[in-house]
């Protein structure tokens, strides 16, 4: 508790205006007069969230196909031109929308601070030990992750197909189709099969793949996406069923949020615990077999 205001006011102070400086000074901003049909999509997005703010919207050159946005008391987006040459306009719509969903929320602050553990931690924070240190890293990447989910569900709310932010996902994880075919059905199926397939050793091998990540991967996120719209949570928010701004304090404490989130990550944590468990003992397995029939 705290740490998140530090980290706001000393590296809002240094790192945000140097930030912004550096992209001020070697990137395209985008305004009416400078990429204006981006300038045009950027302001659907926000009428469409009803963002009253206008964050400021930056291109630089660079191959690979990214976005984020950066900043804590008036953050920014920036978007890679790597990005420009995979997607379709409404594929970038989509990226706009998910970016701003982190503003939205209040992610850049968090996730910056999980960059700083996650990158310099160790290194610059000679008082704290590897060891002291990792269970935050663990928590805030975990959390980085799930941050993603949410900017994924802004990022259809924006556009309002779900085929698009799909097939986003699925370009950002393969390219695009350079001449061949590119089938949505097929990167939902292959998403499917990430998700269930695989003995319980496979799942312990997802989870080492992905624990020091700050990003899910694209398959996982692909079939989050798809299971909350299934479950009816996006269809609610656009039949108008959904706290305003403002809104809702009283009628949902704090409180039940951490209730939640507690039982969501002790059942989670409950659930790896038993996969490393049975990955286990399938690895012991293999070696007694293999020991005996050497």
């Amino acid at each position: 508790p705290g740490f998140d205001e530090i980290v706001r006011k000393v590296a809002g102070f240094f790192g945000e205006r140097g930030i912004r400086q550096l992209f001020l000074g070697d990137s395209v901003k985008v305004t009416a007069g400078q990429r204006p049909q981006m300038n045009a999509m950027w302001t659907e997005v926000l009428e469409t969230l009803d963002w009253p703010d206008r964050p400021e919207l930056y291109v630089t050159q660079t191959p690979i196909a990214n976005a984020m946005a950066v900043g804590f008391d008036k953050p920014f987006v920036i978007v890679h031109s790597g990005l420009l040459e995979v997607l379709e306009e409404d594929e970038l719509r989509s990226v706009l929308g998910h970016e701003l969903g982190h503003i939205m929320s209040g992610h850049p602050t968090y996730t910056t601070i999980a960059v700083i553990l996650m990158y310099f931690g160790v290194s610059n924070l000679p008082f704290l030990a590897a060891a002291a240190l990792l269970p935050f890293q663990l928590a805030l990447l975990e959390w980085s992750r799930k941050s993603e989910f949410s900017s994924d569900r802004a990022g259809l709310l924006v556009v309002q197909d779900l085929n698009t932010v799909m097939s986003t996902e699925m370009k950002l994880a393969g390219g695009k189709p350079y001449g061949d075919q590119l089938r949505v059905e097929e990167f939902i199926r292959q998403a499917e099969q990430y998700e269930t397939g695989g003995d319980a050793w496979d799942t312990v091998l997802k989870i080492l793949n992905t624990v020091m990540r700050t990003h899910p991967m694209h398959t996982v996120r692909a079939s989050e996406l798809l299971r909350w719209q299934r479950g009816g949570g996006y269809d609610k928010i656009l039949a108008g069923d959904y706290i305003r701004r403002g809104q809702g304090g009283q009628d949902h404490p704090l409180s039940e949020d951490y209730v939640d989130a507690a039982g969501y990550y002790g059942q989670k944590t409950r659930e790896t615990v038993d996969h490393l468990k049975d990955g286990l003992k399938s690895a012991r397995d293999a070696v007694s077999s293999a020991w005996r029939n050497r």
